[in-house]
Protein backbone atom coordinates (compact mmCIF):
# COMPACT_ATOMS: atom_id res chain seq x y z
CA UNK A 1 0.00 0.00 0.00
CA UNK A 2 1.24 3.69 -0.84
CA UNK A 3 0.65 5.62 2.60
CA UNK A 4 0.52 8.66 0.82
CA UNK A 5 -2.33 7.93 -1.96
CA UNK A 6 -4.17 5.93 0.88
CA UNK A 7 -3.73 9.36 2.78
CA UNK A 8 -4.99 11.70 0.21
CA UNK A 9 -8.13 8.69 -0.29
CA UNK A 10 -8.93 8.95 3.38
CA UNK A 11 -8.88 12.33 3.29
CA UNK A 12 -11.32 12.80 -0.35
CA UNK A 13 -13.37 10.25 1.38
CA UNK A 14 -14.14 11.84 4.35
CA UNK A 15 -14.59 15.28 2.11
CA UNK A 16 -17.06 14.26 -0.28
CA UNK A 17 -19.28 10.89 1.55
CA UNK A 18 -18.77 12.94 5.60
CA UNK A 19 -16.55 11.78 8.40
CA UNK A 20 -19.63 10.28 9.99
CA UNK A 21 -19.88 8.21 6.71
CA UNK A 22 -16.69 6.95 6.86
CA UNK A 23 -16.04 6.88 10.43
CA UNK A 24 -18.61 4.29 9.99
CA UNK A 25 -17.42 2.42 7.30
CA UNK A 26 -14.18 2.09 9.37
CA UNK A 27 -15.98 1.23 12.50
CA UNK A 28 -17.19 -1.98 10.57
CA UNK A 29 -13.77 -3.05 9.43
CA UNK A 30 -12.81 -6.57 10.23
CA UNK A 31 -10.08 -9.14 9.35
CA UNK A 32 -12.06 -9.65 6.51
CA UNK A 33 -13.01 -7.18 4.75
CA UNK A 34 -10.30 -4.64 5.67
CA UNK A 35 -8.72 -5.25 2.40
CA UNK A 36 -11.65 -4.33 0.36
CA UNK A 37 -11.88 -0.77 2.29
CA UNK A 38 -8.15 -0.25 2.00
CA UNK A 39 -8.48 -0.67 -1.91
CA UNK A 40 -11.49 1.14 -1.96
CA UNK A 41 -9.68 4.18 0.21
CA UNK A 42 -6.46 4.23 -1.78
CA UNK A 43 -7.85 3.30 -5.50
CA UNK A 44 -10.60 4.52 -5.51
CA UNK A 45 -10.57 7.76 -3.42
CA UNK A 46 -6.75 8.42 -3.77
CA UNK A 47 -5.88 7.30 -6.82
CA UNK A 48 -8.80 8.07 -8.75
CA UNK A 49 -10.76 10.93 -7.00
CA UNK A 50 -7.82 12.30 -6.20
CA UNK A 51 -6.68 13.12 -9.67
CA UNK A 52 -6.53 16.52 -10.96
CA UNK A 53 -8.30 16.30 -14.23
CA UNK A 54 -11.79 16.49 -13.21
CA UNK A 55 -13.30 18.42 -10.83
CA UNK A 56 -14.82 16.42 -7.98
CA UNK A 57 -18.54 17.90 -9.21
CA UNK A 58 -17.93 15.76 -12.52
CA UNK A 59 -16.74 12.53 -10.83
CA UNK A 60 -20.11 12.58 -8.60
CA UNK A 61 -22.24 13.12 -12.41
CA UNK A 62 -20.36 10.62 -13.67
CA UNK A 63 -20.70 8.13 -10.41
CA UNK A 64 -24.90 8.55 -10.01
CA UNK A 65 -24.74 7.60 -14.10
CA UNK A 66 -22.92 4.48 -13.92
CA UNK A 67 -24.33 3.69 -10.04
CA UNK A 68 -27.59 4.18 -11.55
CA UNK A 69 -27.22 2.10 -14.53
CA UNK A 70 -25.41 -0.62 -12.73
CA UNK A 71 -28.55 -0.82 -10.31
CA UNK A 72 -26.78 -0.36 -6.77
CA UNK A 73 -29.49 1.55 -4.77
CA UNK A 74 -27.45 1.53 -1.44
CA UNK A 75 -24.11 3.34 -3.15
CA UNK A 76 -26.59 5.49 -5.46
CA UNK A 77 -27.84 6.85 -2.11
CA UNK A 78 -24.77 7.35 -0.56
CA UNK A 79 -23.13 9.33 -3.98
CA UNK A 80 -26.77 11.30 -4.35
CA UNK A 81 -25.95 12.57 -0.81
CA UNK A 82 -22.04 13.20 -2.08
CA UNK A 83 -23.05 14.99 -5.36
CA UNK A 84 -24.99 17.59 -3.48
CA UNK A 85 -21.73 17.62 -0.90
CA UNK A 86 -19.18 18.70 -4.34
CA UNK A 87 -21.80 21.23 -5.61
CA UNK A 88 -24.08 18.95 -8.03
CA UNK A 89 -27.56 20.91 -7.70
CA UNK A 90 -30.93 18.84 -7.83
CA UNK A 91 -31.70 19.85 -11.32
CA UNK A 92 -28.40 18.79 -12.58
CA UNK A 93 -29.32 15.29 -10.55
CA UNK A 94 -32.53 15.14 -12.18
CA UNK A 95 -30.90 15.71 -15.25
CA UNK A 96 -28.01 12.96 -15.26
CA UNK A 97 -30.89 10.59 -14.67
CA UNK A 98 -32.94 11.80 -17.93
CA UNK A 99 -29.80 11.02 -19.44
CA UNK A 100 -29.57 7.67 -17.70
CA UNK A 101 -33.17 6.90 -18.92
CA UNK A 102 -32.03 7.24 -22.70
CA UNK A 103 -28.73 5.52 -22.58
CA UNK A 104 -29.59 2.73 -19.41
CA UNK A 105 -33.14 2.47 -19.59
CA UNK A 106 -36.24 3.97 -18.01
CA UNK A 107 -36.22 1.21 -15.36
CA UNK A 108 -32.91 2.42 -13.97
CA UNK A 109 -34.06 6.06 -14.09
CA UNK A 110 -37.32 5.68 -12.40
CA UNK A 111 -35.63 3.50 -9.42
CA UNK A 112 -33.15 6.85 -9.59
CA UNK A 113 -35.67 9.61 -9.24
CA UNK A 114 -36.84 7.26 -6.70
CA UNK A 115 -34.38 7.01 -4.68
CA UNK A 116 -33.48 10.76 -4.80
CA UNK A 117 -36.36 11.81 -3.52
CA UNK A 118 -35.91 10.00 -0.56
CA UNK A 119 -32.27 11.52 -0.06
CA UNK A 120 -33.99 14.89 -0.64
CA UNK A 121 -36.77 14.39 2.03
CA UNK A 122 -34.64 13.18 4.51
CA UNK A 123 -31.79 15.95 4.16
CA UNK A 124 -35.31 18.16 4.07
CA UNK A 125 -36.59 17.06 7.01
CA UNK A 126 -33.25 17.53 8.63
CA UNK A 127 -32.85 20.98 7.50
CA UNK A 128 -36.62 21.58 8.84
CA UNK A 129 -37.68 22.52 5.24
CA UNK A 130 -40.78 20.96 2.98
CA UNK A 131 -39.38 19.00 -0.06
Amino acid sequence: MDKQTYDKGAKIRSEVLGADYVAAATRNVDTFNKPLQDLVTEYCWGAVWGRDNLPLKTRSMLNLAMISALNRPHELKTHIRAALTNGVTREEIREVFLQVAIYAGVPAAVDSFRLAREVFTDLDSQQGRQP
